[in-house]
């Protein structure tokens, strides 16, 4: 039986007894936001004035208010109970972050009226001083029951283990947790200690029963396998509300699973487990009931759609427009055309060739082919959208890349680079962002041998002719200052590399210069480098 049927069947089988429910609990619910405060087009971009006029667009920070004022007054006007939580990585995505760091988050969120929040790990991209700005800035709880901030002099008692939110007259319980692998993908610095994530929640959770708290909520940023996982493992959790992974679940084209995802928890109860995509384009809306007792009994929801037909809130949306204005000349700059999609999605670039990893690795290459590099790595997980047909501004650009990268070049060894390969292969099954595009190089990867051995066949370019990379060889690379430090899981360029040079032209600004070299526009393409068996 699948799991969307199980869902089915365990909503039916938790719903007998229901005339004895006393509370009623409807969590609307966002998460990876990703700093798109602006509404977005089908390609997680922002939406420029042809879609705006042809009502093609999707989320944006006003739409997201409007459906929550109207969903809470609703629910509200009905005696019933309403929390609005966020799954983390509100940062990072769009000129928005690159312009006001965060401010705009605080600004938003708090006009919404939101009850908590979870850390995601892009909230440390600026490092802790960056994660600071929205604990300081923001009146309600930034969480996260794995992590240790007591060292650190900027952190410290800013993130809390637990929270308890009240609404009539229930209480509440949200206990958090943040992917592990933050230190590898983003920057926490070496004061904020890590601790196991379903360990974390389990005491946290363990905490507030003994403060006779009886429904607890898990707002995690772990991504969806992992939440399964977690579900499964960790006692005293009622629901799993998540993020991280840009899941989405229900019942429309392209979810993966049921919303919510139900899962057999340790003690016998089902648990259920909810994401709503990213980037704002959905709200999560989870209906939760609960007996006398405390005791879960039914779980039922659907992700709402936030298209044209939600209206944005009017004070916002006028907030959102002067907050514009100061980065409008930048982003509507035409750097370039392409004459046809350039396909960047999240789920084809951190599984397979993409024809945006080939693009961004080949205009790395391109830059420093002169200087002797001749094979580029970039990580699929950089990789933030598609760029549609026609015109590219530079905003497009930097929505494809927000990360301020620079090119970073060094010298590596064959079996090195066969290492790092690996590396990118290491968590395909978690659609992770570590995973290899590539210029310069051929390989194939197969997702179901041992992780060390899924690479097979490196293939380099030498005169023209692709022959078996030398693992004793040294090649010259190109990649971005973030890998080149270690980020993903690159440890072996961190501690490997030589002659590096991190301090290169911004990634955005290279990609810009190299698409609009193209006589006649750039023509997206795939030429067979990267192999899935």
């Amino acid at each position: 039986m699948t799991r969307r049927l199980l869902a089915a069947a365990s909503v039916l089988a938790l719903c007998a007894g229901t005339a004895q429910a006393e509370t009623v609990l409807h969590i609307l619910h966002t998460n990876d936001v990703h700093s798109r405060i602006e509404p977005i087009n089908a390609s997680d971009s922002t939406c420029g004035e042809e879609d705006i006029a042809a009502g093609a667009c999707f989320g944006g920070i006003a739409r997201i208010a409007t459906k929550i004022n109207e969903l809470r007054d609703q629910i509200t006007a009905e005696g019933g109970n309403v929390i609005v939580l966020d799954a983390g990585d509100q940062y990072q995505g769009t000129l928005f972050y690159t312009t006001y760091k965060g401010a705009e988050v605080v600004e938003f969120m708090s006009a919404i009226g939101y009850d908590a929040m979870a850390v995601g790990n892009h909230e440390f991209d600026d490092g802790p001083d960056g994660l600071a700005m929205l604990t300081d800035g923001v009146e309600f709880p930034i969480l996260s029951s794995n992590l240790d901030v007591s060292q650190s002099n900027i952190l410290a008692d800013k993130v809390a283990k637990h929270t308890v939110i009240e609404v009539g007259d229930t209480r509440i319980g949200i206990v958090a947790a943040l992917a592990m692998d933050t230190p590898e993908t983003s920057s926490p610095g070496p004061n904020v200690i890590f601790q196991d994530d379903a360990d974390s929640l389990a005491a946290a959770a363990a905490e507030l029963a003994d403060q006779g708290v009886d429904k607890i909520i898990a707002l995690t940023h772990v991504g969806y396998v992992r939440d399964l996982e977690l579900a499964a493992e960790v006692a005293g959790i009622d629901a799993i509300i998540g993020g991280h992974s840009h899941t989405l679940l229900g019942d429309m084209e392209g979810a993966v699973d049921a919303y919510p995802t139900m899962v057999a928890g340790p003690d016998g109860t089902e648990v259920p487990v909810a994401q709503a995509y990213a980037y704002g384009k959905y709200l999560g809306h989870l209906t939760l009931t609960f007996d006398d007792a405390g005791v879960l009994v039914s779980a039922e929801g659907q992700p709402v759609l936030l298209d044209a037909s939600v209206p944005e809130d009017e004070a916002i949306a006028v907030r959102v427009a002067e907050m514009a204005e100061p980065i409008a000349a930048l982003r509507e700059e035409v750097v370039a055309s392409t004459t046809a999609p350039i396909e960047g999605a999240r789920e084809v670039c951190r599984a397979q060739e993409c024809e945006m990893g080939n693009l961004v690795a080949d205009a790395m290459l391109d830059r420093v082919a002169e200087q002797g590099v001749t094979i580029a790595i970039q990580n699929g997980g950089g990789l933030r959208a598609s760029i549609d047909a026609g015109d590219v501004t530079m905003g497009e650009v930097y929505t494809v890349l927000p990360f301020q990268n620079t090119l970073a070049t060094f010298q590596l060894t064959g079996a090195d680079i066969i290492a790092a390969l690996e590396n990118g292969a290491s968590q395909y099954e978690e659609q992770a962002g570590r995973f290899a595009q590539v210029a310069g190089l051929q390989y194939i990867v197969d997702p179901a041998a041992e992780v060390g051995s899924r690479i097979s066949e490196v293939m380099v370019e030498v005169e023209g002719e692709w022959v078996a990379i030398d693992e004793a060889a040294t090649y010259g690379v190109a990649t971005n200052n973030y890998m080149r430090g270690g980020g993903d899981g690159y440890d072996v360029f961190a501690s490997n590399g030589q002659d590096a040079y991190d301090f290169g032209p911004d990634l955005a600004e290279v990609l810009a210069d190299y698409l609009g070299a193209q006589e006649g526009g750039y023509t997206p393409y795939t030429d067979g480098r990267i192999t899935v068996k």
